[in-house]
């Protein structure tokens, strides 16, 4: 049988006494550190409000936490879904709804900015029954294929048509001073900010021309 060395137990028994030494010190700053991680990672509760918005032409009243956009308050609190996310970064116009007669990305918006607002979806465009001029010639003109942009696309056509009618100028617009035409360049521009992964544009300005009131 191996004898053991005496000096070499006793250097193991001051090795192993170190070690738990240092174990038992550490241990506590370890759980120490951890309660204050899981202390910092909860969040403070949500601050709440309460907003007024006549969608549609009917008023609802709606209390939000402060960070909620326009269009999570249209989709997730109203279940209005026809208003569609896409990018979520205001780049495609899935989300476009007219906010007091002006076309607005909804997802680029707080709720709570327009309390007392008057906000139109494509839900409240037309019905199946009583489709909106611009609803009927979208279908006419074939201008929805897969559909996900099409809300977007058949508001952003309402407001830019109504933009047109007050003289607003775009950036293709040769005379600031006069009214600007409706001409596929403008109609392209006005509506350059609604992306159709589809490409259905041509037929989109088709139907655009049509409810304007001239030859598509």
């Amino acid at each position: 049988m191996t004898e053991i060395n005496p000096i070499n137990a006793g250097r193991r028994g001051v090795l192993i006494a170190g070690a738990l030494s240092a174990t038992a010190a550490a241990v506590p700053g370890v759980a120490g550190a951890a309660q204050a991680v899981n202390t910092a990672s909860v969040s403070p509760p949500p601050v709440l409000m309460k907003v007024n918005l006549d969608i549609n032409g009917r008023r609802r009243s709606l209390e939000l936490d402060t960070r909620t956009t326009l269009l999570d308050a249209l989709r997730e609190h109203l279940q209005l879904t026809g208003t569609k996310k896409g990018c979520d970064h205001g780049q495609c116009g899935g989300c476009t709804v007219m906010l007091d007669g002006q076309r607005i990305n909804a997802c680029l918006t707080l709720a709570v900015m327009h309390d007392g607002a008057r906000v139109t979806t494509i839900e409240g465009l037309g019905t199946p029954e009583k489709l909106h001029p611009m609803q009927a010639a979208f279908i006419a003109h074939d201008g929805y294929q897969c559909g996900y942009c099409t809300p977007g696309q058949i508001c952003s056509a309402v407001a830019a048509l109504a933009e047109i009618r007050q003289g607003i100028p775009s950036h293709v617009s040769l005379d600031l001073n006069a009214l600007p035409s409706v001409t596929p360049e403008e109609l392209r521009e006005r509506m350059s900010g609604n992306l159709c992964r589809c490409g259905a544009y041509s037929n989109i300005i088709e139907a655009i021309t049509e409810v304007a009131g001239r030859p598509a």
